[in-house]
């Protein structure tokens, strides 16, 4: 059943956009042009008094009312600006607690956690499979020990933390709540997102390890607990970025990350939760791809959609369910090796996409992070890329500046559009449920035929010369400068790890581990039983992640993918 818009509830119009604009707390800047010229908060059609008070089209309407196309808060970053979250994680935990503190002294609000391959597979720094990648690309996680090492003298309970891990979401969110816990923050106190979308890793990631089925499993018990314990921590991150890195087209992204995200709620209500409950602390991770106006376009068009079908198929009636909010972060599979300082105007415009599509935190990628892991220097310009943005450009003095665009609107409806047939096709698919026709979806491998498609059209467009990038396929002149400096991460740091987890595993009790192991299988055994506690124990007990995901495995399975050729 496709979703249509009702007609029972008229959106709200201006009056109720300036009540909502008029109890907001507004930065102390000034808020005009560089020339004096003050500036409206919000513009909009231009009505007899030429002063701005038309009412625009309902499909549009005002920023922080439904159907929120324009921005999820009324008065949008003249209150608060996009939280500046960089991207972080390589070698031992303390090698990436250092690079955290520098990056909060330069002016970062907000910390995200790069876990390493085998953190993200659900392995042992010590697990023979993982020799030479340990560290290399994220920080290395086994135990509750490499957490608190890895958030030591950072005041969790004044910060918010970003963790993109899938899988073993659930064991490093424990950790991370138990390490805040010893230092002295209540779980109450903590906010941040948890990335636990394990639906995209079936479409375009591929880092999973059980099967869908028991995947959503352990998503839903810990959206049941965060609703329960942790009010201001978003148990689930519904990603698009992996979905576009992986080849797809904007609408492709669009599309199946929403219907990703309505699976999502299916599985949650179908778990008893009333949807008031649980999806005000969902949130969404998208992409910022170099098309300007066409990624504008989608942010706008996600939240429309989103709105209209928390509220007319899933039944919400808090606005907060309503309001999708979203972190971006630019586009990685835009970068070069060649000529990579070219890397940073990408980023920039990317970035300014960003923000003006409406984003609620950003990251942004430093220029040789095609080459390596980020060195200090070009993950400081990253940052101080979005500070230019912010402090210099005055676009956020305006919410939705480009709103009204003839361009811009019929980019967003046309991408709204393609989105819906999507819907349509996976609804049939699941014959009226979303979480049916995903699941079915994947287990068909249609999400990865379509992005198969879409990368492999991408591809013989820049080879024939069509598309052009430039440094790859045009404008060459330059490509033989010297590379850049890049971080390297030495064997040292396998080795440094190694003896970490070994001095763990020689200090903890192996009767309380065994018993903690006992008892999450167990409890994974039983549908009707919620995970997380035993997962809290094991982690006290200091198992270790590959020990946790073992347990869970010899109840879930784990998932092969049939290849389509």
């Amino acid at each position: 059943m496709l979703c249509q818009m009702s007609t029972d509830m008229p959106p709200a119009g201006k009056d109720a956009w300036e009540a909502a604009f008029g109890g907001s707390t507004l930065r102390d800047v000034d808020f005009e042009t560089m020339s004096g010229i003050p500036l409206a908060p919000v513009y909009g059609p231009i009505g007899d008094d030429a002063d701005g008070s038309g009412e625009p089209d309902t499909r549009i309407g005002w920023p922080g009312q439904f159907p929120y196309t324009r921005g999820p808060y009324a008065s949008m970053y003249r209150s608060k600006l996009w939280t500046m979250r960089m991207f972080a994680g390589f070698g031992t935990a303390e090698d990436t607690n250092r690079r955290f503190r520098e990056l909060l002294a330069a002016g970062g609000d907000g910390l995200s956690v790069a876990f390493d391959l085998p953190t993200l597979m659900g392995r042992d720094s010590d697990d023979p499979s993982c020799e030479g990648e340990v560290g290399r690309c994220g920080v290395a996680v086994d135990t509750l020990a490499d957490v608190e090492d890895l958030f030591a003298g950072i005041d969790l309970g004044a910060t918010t933390t970003s963790m993109t891990i899938n899988s073993p979401a659930a064991l490093c969110f424990a950790m991370y709540v138990r390490a805040a816990e010893h230092a002295g923050t209540k779980r109450s106190q903590l906010g941040g997102t948890l990335q636990n979308d394990m639906l995209k890793e079936f479409q375009a990631q591929k880092e999973y390890i059980f099967p869908p089925r028991p995947s959503m499993r352990l998503v839903t018990d810990l959206i049941r607990y965060c609703s329960a314990e942790l009010p201001r921590f978003h148990p689930v991150s519904v990603s698009g970025y992996h979905i576009r890195e992986a080849g797809s087209t904007a609408a492709h992204e669009l599309a199946f990350t929403l219907a990703n995200g309505f699976a999502y709620v299916e599985a949650a209500q179908a778990a008893g939760l009333e949807v008031d409950a649980f999806a005000p602390r969902l949130s969404f991770f998208f992409n910022a791809h170099i098309d300007f106006f066409e990624e504008i376009a989608k942010y706008r068009a996600a939240r429309r959609i989103w709105a209209r079908w928390l509220r007319d198929r899933y039944g919400a009636t808090d606005p907060r369910s309503m309001t999708l909010r979203f972190h971006t972060q630019t586009a990685g599979v835009s970068l070069t090796a060649q000529q990579p300082e070219l890397n940073i105007v990408r980023t920039a415009i990317e970035a300014l996409a960003g923000v003006l599509g409406g984003t609620q935190s950003l990251h942004t990628n430093s220029m040789d992070e095609v080459l390596a892991l980020p060195t200090d220097k070009a993950a400081r310009i990253a940052l101080r890329t979005q500070q230019v943005i912010a402090s210099e450009t005055g676009v956020a003095n305006v919410a939705d500046p480009l709103g009204g665009s003839w361009f811009v609107e019929q980019l967003t409806d046309e991408l709204e559009a393609q989105a819906e047939g999507v819907f349509a096709y996976l609804d049939e698919l699941g014959s009226g449920s979303l979480l049916e026709g995903v699941i079915a979806g994947i287990e068909a491998n249609w999400f990865q035929g379509e992005i198969a498609d879409a990368a492999y059209r991408l591809q013989r467009q820049v080879s024939s010369g069509r598309s052009v990038v430039v440094g790859v396929n045009g404008f060459t002149g330059g490509n033989d400068e010297s590379e850049l400096p890049v971080l390297a991460i030495g064997p040292e740091v396998e080795a440094l790890q190694l003896q970490r987890l070994a001095s763990v595993k020689a200090g903890r009790s192996d009767q309380a581990v065994a018993e903690a192991l006992a008892r999450l299988r167990g409890d994974a055994a039983h549908a009707d039983r919620n995970v997380m506690p035993a997962v809290f124990d094991a982690v006290g007990a200091y198992a270790t992640v590959g020990e946790m995901i073992d347990a869970l495995a010899e109840v879930f399975g784990r998932w092969e993918e049939q290849a389509v050729i």
